[in-house]
């Protein structure tokens, strides 16, 4: 992949065939990944985008809630069926099921809302953590690297991220805590369609989420047969902030047991204003 951000915004352009039956069809891309499985984050955005074609502009998701069911395959596109659940006065409900060969991949349903006014707080978003600008990138801690994941992770990810205190991907350094902060934003512009923005977020929701589990027992992402998928994903959408600007995802671990771990993520842009909330179940298998 030549263009991270082209690439993000192609998946992202979903394909109405014009079918119907009793829902609505959309068909989009499985963009190329290393280890030849899509990435979650990929069809999670694409089955919000789906659901959003059935709605109107003004009409805004506010959570999500998937299961991912089978690994998805790159070499295969991705058909989207959305069904209509309900429409009200104020919010909407949307399944999406993304299909492969005829069989389902990620079962969601999302519920969106007119914009209204109401009750209005927040939790404070963490003080005293490095600005983004004076950490390293991804491909900076890569650098010394020559592998087909770490030169992915490197250069051809649409997100520039940037680690508190540093990344798990050869090595755990410092103690084996679960939790840890995250700098992102897209590597490049991204246009000026809000509703591209809250799905690319949801896109990179998935990125290092299970990553607090990882690092509380001191496994790394090149720990030699370790195992790590995600099960399920849940996503509230609080505030508009644009994906193509700096923001800080904070994660924690409260629990994992049963090969099974459990992460939960706040996402903030730079003045603290809490945007989305994140929670997420995965498989996390150590080396036997």
């Amino acid at each position: 992949m030549s263009d991270p951000m082209a690439g993000l915004l192609s998946a992202l352009d979903l394909t109405d065939t014009g079918a119907r039956t009793n829902e609505d069809i959309f068909t989009g891309p499985s963009q190329w990944m290393p280890q030849g499985r899509v990435f979650g984050g990929q069809v999670l955005a694409q089955a919000l985008v789906a659901a959003q074609r059935t709605l109107a502009e003004d009409r805004i998701v506010h959570s999500m809630h998937g299961y991912f069911l089978r690994p998805g395959d790159i070499n295969l596109p991705i058909t989207f069926s959305v069904d209509r659940i309900h429409d009200g006065r104020s919010f909407s409900t949307r399944r999406t099921q993304a299909y492969q060969d005829g069989v389902p991949i990620l079962s969601a349903i999302a519920s969106f809302q007119d914009e209204d006014a109401g009750l209005d707080h927040q939790i404070e978003m963490p003080d005293n953590l490095p600005d983004p600008e004076s950490l390293p990138t991804t491909a900076e801690s890569l650098a010394s690297l020559d592998h087909p994941v770490a030169r992915y992770w490197a250069s051809e990810r649409p997100f520039d991220m940037r680690y508190v205190p540093s990344p798990i991907f050869i090595s755990v350094e410092g103690g084996h805590v679960a939790h840890q902060a995250v700098w992102l934003k897209s590597v490049g512009p991204m246009p000026a369609d809000m509703n591209l923005h809250r799905a690319a977020l949801a896109y990179a929701s998935d990125y290092s989420i299970l990553e607090s589990i990882m690092r509380r027992h001191g496994l790394a992402w090149a720990t030699p047969g370790i195992k790590v998928a995600s099960l399920d994903h849940a996503m509230w959408w609080h505030r508009e902030a644009r994906v193509d600007e700096w923001l800080l995802y904070v994660q924690e671990s409260p629990n994992a047991i049963g090969g099974r771990g459990l992460s939960l993520g706040r996402i903030f842009d730079r003045s603290g204003r809490l945007i989305a909330s994140v929670a997420q179940e995965g498989m996390v298998r150590p080396p036997r």
